[in-house]
């Protein structure tokens, strides 16, 4: 079928208004516009571009001109401006409620897959439109910044332009969730959640990024949207700062607070004693997180409190006297760290245990 075979059905009785019109010199009345609103409508649903549809009614025009005499014949221009202007207008409108739907089809399905909603087989079956094949194994890597951005933003088209630069159609999905960026890649391709931890982290301007790690199916989105998401809350709560986060390499945390009572157990028995010195527990806390956090190299940690060498030295003894145990000891350092990592993934001293 040609071109002009898939228009002439929308230009019917377009003639005959030009040519009314010509002859009266009037305006369209609003019934003629209000039918070629339809027709636009129609057009549009019918999947016709609107520049071949603007053609088309363009050459319609010349047509009625060789039939009109010379006074006639100076109305045409106002009446087709008028008519293709209407029929322009429903073709638009039906396009824009189009995307809408598009957008609206598309967000149901994302809440969908990342809350494991709707049935894991109806999931996967809807997947394919969006690219997405869920009978592979899939990551899923979270960006967040100081600001919360959505699907519109030019943070997300930023980032989106450069993935499909670089990977074009390899069937990655990016979206919005909550204010995040969220980046959906197949497990074998881990280059695409690299390249997106790295722009995300540019286009946010110094954000952070968690990758999930790769699980196969429907549900294994949900599973690696989870960890991602966990492994951030959990950097707020640890003040982890690197810029790109692996829950692969954060797994100990989720075994350490597993028996959250022990753990309480554990911060209360080792670290209770620091409460009773003065200020209270945290400015020790804060000195063990910082030894710690260095490697246990006193001059790097007193760098980081802005303290001298003797004075950390005066803290670590202080804090060997109050709980019996001595942060510089390789046996005794291991009991005290993990309390240390346990009182920062249950807020004390701020929580009460």
């Amino acid at each position: 079928m040609t071109e002009q075979d898939t228009t002439v059905d929308h230009l019917e009785g377009f003639a005959e208004i030009l040519t009314e019109v010509c002859a009266t010199g009037r305006r369209l009345t609003r019934e003629e516009r209000d039918a070629l609103r339809s027709r636009g409508d129609r057009a549009a649903k019918a999947g016709i571009g609107l520049r071949s549809l603007v053609r088309a009614h363009l050459s319609a025009a010349q047509h009625v001109r060789s039939g009109l005499s010379r006074g006639a014949a100076e109305h045409l221009l106002s009446a087709v401006e008028q008519a293709v202007d209407a029929f322009a207008e429903g073709h638009e409108l039906a396009q824009h409620l189009a995307v809408r739907q598009e957008e609206a089809h598309r967000r149901e399905f994302i809440d969908d897959l990342l809350h494991g909603r709707s049935g894991l087989g109806r999931i996967a079956e809807r997947a394919e439109r969006f690219g997405l094949l869920l009978s592979h194994a899939h990551a899923v890597a979270v960006a967040q910044g100081r600001e919360s951005y959505g699907d519109g933003y030019e943070v997300t088209r930023t980032v989106e332009a450069s993935l499909a630069a670089r990977f074009g159609n390899r069937r990655i999905l990016l979206t919005t969730k909550d204010g995040r960026l969220i980046c959906i890649a197949p497990a074998d391709e881990p280059e695409v959640l690299a390249h997106f931890a790295k722009q995300a982290y540019a286009a946010t301007d110094g954000g952070q990024v968690a990758v999930g790690r790769p699980h196969p199916g429907p549900g294994g989105v949900v599973h690696s949207y989870e960890e991602a998401l966990n492994a951030l809350e959990l950097a707020a709560r640890m003040d982890l700062n690197e810029p790109v986060l692996y829950a692969a390499d954060l797994l100990v945390y989720p075994v350490l607070t597993r028996d959250r009572q022990a753990m309480a157990d554990l911060v209360r028995t080792v670290l209770g004693p620091l409460q009773e010195a003065r200020g209270g527990a945290g400015p020790l806390l804060e000195t063990l997180t910082a030894y710690f956090d260095t490697g246990c190299v006193s001059a790097q940690a007193a760098r980081r409190l802005s303290l001298s060498v003797r004075a950390l030295t005066y803290r670590l003894a202080r804090i060997h006297r109050l709980t019996g145990s001595d942060p510089t000891d390789p046996v005794q350092r291991y009991t005290l760290q993990t309390a240390v990592i346990g009182a920062r993934l249950l807020d004390w001293p701020a929580q009460p245990l």
